[in-house]
């Protein structure tokens, strides 16, 4: 099949929006890498993209635990928004698979969701449900792996799944689109992003920003200048953002007729987000840094695979013939990421004298982590929800390039206190790289 066919016009009669939003303007190599553009789409397009949407459907990866009734942190609640689009749909209960609901927030093998005495477990050392039958060996590795969980540096602000207000939400039934939100709310969210995180002086504006004067030091010429890690963060949250758009424009609110909405592709508001003449060129800058965040994601997936290889990792619902199904779907999206031959080289980073590059490595987290809570501050729930599986998810894919020495020296049949990923950041790191898959697709 040819790649359009994934696309939600395709079918519905609007060829010409199809056309327009899958015209492949960019071409070439990306800065910072040794990869094209052209090598993406092609990898993207006929070896990833399906198996990574085949994947987003089964159980364990469409059902995403998150609270959207976390307070913003940083300034005055302006309030939720009341557009009906902005809603959020939670799951109910009894559509939970039991394997899902039954485990504590952290596991996701059948070994640690088997105990009659969870919630005894819970309140010992927050260990979630261990199997009585396992030794006392393993019983004391889920205790060292229950106190890494708590204790470890993470590049995201991670909810706290046993909270009340958590709640499960299925990512099939709540799809990232346009929902109306906009406006101020929206605007302080990313403004904050742009001039309090991204290592940027007030005094060098970034593009397009109406607060610019008409004169003043040039954007690029400033990130040219910075270090590798600091010109990477910047492409991380611009590609994002590129991402978000994207879909904004491919899945759009065109019009409502007695209730019932229909949605398609907006190729005017894509033109006015990337076109090259109508953004003064930045709209294939904003493009070009995508495929950047797309390359870093697909590198994480390459590395960890030898964590989910083992056999303590079931993806766990309480199917046993999905889950050894999810799993092998998975492992075979890990080898097609193996193959790909133009990978990012994340050694390239933090590599100057090893005590400069651990202040800097910690700058990056900490910057990371401060706008994974931003996301709280976001006033459409939809758009929250989306928000904050995709920060989640590009944060898991940077602990997960910088804990090579910890993946390498995973135990095989037990849990390991070095490195650990809950369940919550393995759903957001599969469903925020179907996103990145999906958007390469419409920039094609």
């Amino acid at each position: 099949n040819n790649f359009v066919d994934y696309l939600p016009c395709a079918g519905s009669g609007d060829s010409a929006l199809c056309a327009a939003l899958t015209t492949k303007t960019l071409t070439g190599v990306l800065d910072d890498c040794l990869c094209d553009i052209e090598s993406i789409d092609d990898f993207n397009t006929f070896k990833i993209f399906p198996k990574i949407q085949k994947l987003q459907e089964r159980d364990y990866f469409r059902y995403y635990k998150v609270n959207l009734k976390r307070p913003c942190p940083f300034w005055a609640d302006d309030g939720h928004c009341s557009i009906k689009d902005c809603h959020v749909e939670p799951c109910p209960e009894s559509k939970i698979p039991v394997g899902i609901k039954a485990g504590s927030s952290n596991k996701y093998s059948k070994a640690a969701n088997n105990s009659k005495e969870l919630e005894d477990c819970e309140q010992a050392n927050k260990l979630g449900a261990v199997n009585s039958t396992l030794s006392n060996q393993s019983k004391e590795a889920f205790i060292d792996w229950a106190r890494y969980d708590d204790s470890q540096d993470h590049f995201c602000e991670l909810d706290d799944e046993r909270s009340p207000d958590a709640q499960y939400v299925d990512l099939l039934l709540n799809p990232e689109r346009y929902t109306g939100y906009k406006g101020p709310s929206a605007w302080r969210v990313w403004n904050s992003i742009y001039e309090e995180n991204c290592f940027k002086p007030r005094s060098v504006y970034r593009p397009l920003n109406p607060l610019a004067p008409s004169r003043g030091e040039s954007f690029y010429t400033w990130l040219e200048g910075l270090c590798l890690e600091k010109r990477v963060f910047y492409k991380l949250i611009s590609g994002l953002h590129a991402s978000i758009n994207l879909h904004l424009c491919a899945n759009y609110l065109l019009e409502e007729t007695w209730g019932k909405p229909r949605w398609g592709p907006n190729v005017k508001e894509f033109t006015r987000r990337f076109d090259p003449i109508e953004t003064k060129g930045e709209g294939p800058r904003r493009l070009k840094n995508l495929y950047f965040l797309y390359l870093i994601e697909l590198r994480a997936l390459s590395k960890v695979a030898p964590y989910f290889e083992r056999s303590v990792v079931d993806l766990y619902t309480g199917n046993g013939h999905e889950d050894a199904e999810s799993k092998a779907l998975l492992l075979e999206i890990f080898r097609d990421t193996k193959s790909f031959h133009m990978h990012f080289d994340e050694k390239s980073m933090f590599a100057g004298d090893k005590k400069g590059a651990k202040s800097l490595k910690e700058e990056f987290r900490l910057h990371f982590k401060n706008i994974s809570r931003i996301m709280d501050c976001v006033g459409c729930d939809k758009c929250r929800l989306w928000g904050k599986l995709q920060t989640q998810g590009l944060g898991t894919a940077l602990k997960i390039l910088f804990s090579e020495k910890e993946i390498q020296n995973l135990p095989e049949n037990s849990p390991s206190k070095g490195f650990q990923l809950t369940r919550q950041e393995i759903v957001a790191l599969v469903n925020a790289f179907g996103s990145l898959c999906l958007s390469s697709c419409w920039c094609f």
